[in-house]
């Protein structure tokens, strides 16, 4: 928008009396923060009467100069066109407002949905500062004067029709409006279709915004329809390009003698591989041999895929766009081609194969003597699943009994002293579906970790650390090599308040000091053990937690307690770790590099698709849980309340590890209203609570598999 235009935008506020125009300069001084009417009384005691003051405040509310907004404030409408642009893209998620996202470490701006001019989630708009809050947490709020670009995004959603009349429901909670088709548009859609929309138009003040449809997966429910609109709606590819199926296949299989001379030899040391039983791609393998001097050498063997993925191929740059693998309920959208990640990398039993290793000297007591860092060809001897790891452990008479009992022994010292640095001990609850032949969910399974599991990530972790400390020791002068982190801010001190607040109730005690937070809440796990709390107290506990992310800066990692860190030990299946990979093979040769910015920008990139990942994985469980939870029409269920908003309550039923929501206008024997901190509903007239972590007795009123919700009743 011109300067111009602003000013054609701007009301002229005409015949101001000088009552008004001493109110008007008085508001406008204060920078949007406004004053009450009894501030203004005070203010302009003895100069102008309380009746005054009400008839100046309502002619220029009338005019257009001023508005009265929450908590009774009267605040001046700012020129529009004295006003500097700010430039950003809409996050749109919650209906009644949206966020500006400016960038550059700048605070992003609230634009409430009057003020957005139909900008939708994703837009780049030019927004301008109509009030600047007083406290500085909050964000600034302004008002949208132009958008700049529409966001090309696809939406994908379900076909609604009326007679002729054609409306697609997106799923995604970032779209407010349903869109409208024209019959020219539908693709031979039907009602009930899911489908992919991209937009014409965008809405206006009387029109919806309309698409057309340019993909149609088919009828709603049916399991593969599901899982595409699921991919579609994360933007997951449904395959790889030609042409990156062709570099991949014109990979030379046969490890050459030239290479292997270049390489330590591992292959007549004990190596073996721990996976999950489903699992096809085996990025990480650990060795074990008993030195002369009675110490232990642990080789963490990881897939060498920087060897067959070179910088720059097509491959790379497919590799790059996708950052990471990602594991719906039923299939791996994998990160590399199959004959990559299931092959020529992964480290198959009884087959030669290049790896990238991290090996230790480490005595009994798990205490690291020397370390080496480099590039081997490995043979391992033999693949497990955990649960077959598990029995080598616990049977005597297994033949990787005393392999596997070593290694367990190791990894427990770790474990050890980890937690006693600091590190969080958190048991995030996860599960697993039993499907049928045509992705029916028949169960659903909580994954349990055993020693087995355990074992595997203490060396994982171990490899990742040292990895990150030895590149950060490589120091050149003043400079620190360019290199990936994983890091983990503390928690929010605000929020670590409100949860002891919180645990304080079911008689706990937690420190609001961050530095004692992670021994606390270790000891609050330890006392938690088979209590009726304990779900949802570390469910909070873990919503406490700042999000882990990929940079360039060597920050520390929280939840773990290491001063560096770093993703070394996943190449097959993760963006970041090939990165660690080709950085540290430059630098063991001395091949320096120091290129943050470019390195950020690609830190940046994996963490947001990292964060796509997560969500697509959960909309995936979401769905199959719906799903599931049809089955189970009419029953009488047990379920804990696991999240509380003004709209209703979460409640996750224990019996099938689902959670469904009892709605606030389904509780009718009284007005439910939440509490400040969010951790009850309270009845106004009988003050009758629901509590997170109460029990309470439900049953199912229906399931919308078109939006992966379920609504529930209390029994």
């Amino acid at each position: 928008m011109s300067q111009e235009q602003k000013r054609k935008q701007v009301k002229k506020h005409t015949n101001i009396s000088t009552e008004q125009s001493l109110l008007l300069k008085l508001l406008q001084s204060t920078a949007g923060k406004g004053y009450t009417l009894s501030k203004l009384y005070k203010h302009f005691k003895g100069k102008l009467s309380k009746a005054y003051i009400q008839e100046a405040l309502a002619a220029l509310v009338a005019q257009g100069a001023i508005e009265q907004r929450a908590k009774g404030k009267f605040v001046a409408i700012p020129n529009l066109a004295n006003l500097p642009d700010i430039i950003g893209k809409v996050d749109y998620v919650n209906p009644g407002y949206a966020y500006v996202v400016v960038g550059e470490g700048k605070q992003d701006v609230l634009v409430r949905q009057k003020d957005l001019l139909f900008a939708l989630d994703g837009d780049l708009v030019k927004v301008v500062i109509t009030q600047q809050e007083e406290e500085p947490k909050k964000h600034p709020v302004g008002r949208v004067v132009e958008i700049l670009e529409r966001n090309k995004r696809p939406w994908v959603g379900t076909v609604q029709q009326q007679g002729a009349i054609t409306f697609i429901i997106p799923i995604s909670r970032r779209m407010h409006y349903d869109i409208f088709i024209r019959p020219e548009n539908l693709k031979g859609a039907k009602n009930n279709d899911r489908v992919v929309v991209e937009l014409i138009n965008g809405p206006t003040i009387s029109k919806n915004p309309e698409g057309k449809i340019v993909q149609v997966f088919g009828p709603m429910g049916e399991h593969e329809v599901e899982i595409h609109t699921i991919m579609a709606e994360f933007n997951l590819p449904m395959q790889f390009p030609k042409e990156v199926l062709a570099e991949t296949k014109a990979i030379p299989a046969p490890i050459s003698l030239e290479e292997i001379a270049k390489r330590k030899d591992y292959r007549d040391v004990f190596t073996i591989t721990i996976d999950p039983d489903d699992a096809k791609d085996f990025d990480d393998a650990l060795s074990l041999k008993t030195l002369p001097n009675g110490h232990i050498e642990v080789g963490v063997h990881i897939a060498d895929v920087s060897y067959y993925v070179r910088e720059g191929s097509l491959i790379d740059e497919e590799a790059f766009e996708r950052g990471t693998s990602v594991y719906l309920v039923d299939r791996t959208i994998s990160m590399l081609p199959e004959r990559l990640s299931n092959d020529l990398c992964s480290l198959k039993p009884l087959e030669d194969r290049l790896a990238f290793s991290a090996v230790f000297e480490l005595d009994k007591e798990g205490q690291i003597h020397h370390e080496w860092f480099g590039e081997t060809i490995i043979h391992s001897d033999k693949r497990l699943t955990y649960e077959e790891a598990q029995q080598a452990i616990l049977q005597s008479d297994h033949n990787f009994h005393s392999q596997l009992t070593v290694f367990n022994n190791l990894a427990k010292k770790l474990r050890a002293e980890r937690f006693k640095k600091g590190a969080i001990n958190f048991d995030t609850p996860s599960i697993k579906f039993e499907l049928d032949k045509q992705g029916r969910p028949l169960s659903v399974l909580p994954k349990i970790s055993q020693d087995s599991h355990r074992l595997v990530e203490e060396f994982m972790l171990l490899a990742n650390k040292r990895v990150a400390l030895h590149v950060r020791r490589m120091k050149q002068g003043k400079e620190f090599p360019t290199f990936v982190y994983r890091t983990h801010d503390q928690p929010n001190l605000e929020k670590l308040g409100d949860f002891a607040l919180f645990v304080k109730q079911f008689g706990y005690s937690i420190p609001t000091d961050s530095k004692a937070i992670a021994q606390s809440i270790n000891v609050l796990s330890e006392n938690l053990a088979g209590k009726p709390e304990s779900h949802i107290i570390q469910t909070l506990a873990i919503r406490l937690m700042a999000k882990a992310l990929y940079t360039t800066e060597a920050k520390p990692h929280f939840g773990l307690a290491f001063e560096h860190y770093t993703h070394f030990t996943s190449p097959i299946r993760r963006y970041p770790d090939l990165l660690v990979h080709r950085l540290l093979k430059k630098y063991l040769q001395g091949q320096f590099q120091f290129d943050e910015a470019s390195y950020e920008k690609k830190c940046q990139h994996a963490s947001e698709r990292e964060r796509v990942a997560a969500d697509a994985e959960r909309a995936s469980i979401k769905y199959k849980q719906v799903e599931l939870m049809q089955t189970f029409q009419g029953q009488q269920l047990k379920g804990i309340i696991s999240s509380l908003t003004d709209w209703g309550m979460y409640i996750e039923l224990l019996e099938i590890l689902c959670e469904g929501m009892i709605r606030l206008s389904d509780l009718t024997d009284d007005y439910y209203v939440l509490d400040k901190k969010g951790f009850k509903l309270v009845g106004e007239r009988t003050k009758k609570t629901y509590q997170l972590g109460d029990l309470i007795q439900v049953k199912i009123k229906a399931c919308d598999i078109s939006k992966r919700t379920v609504d529930l009743l209390l029994v």
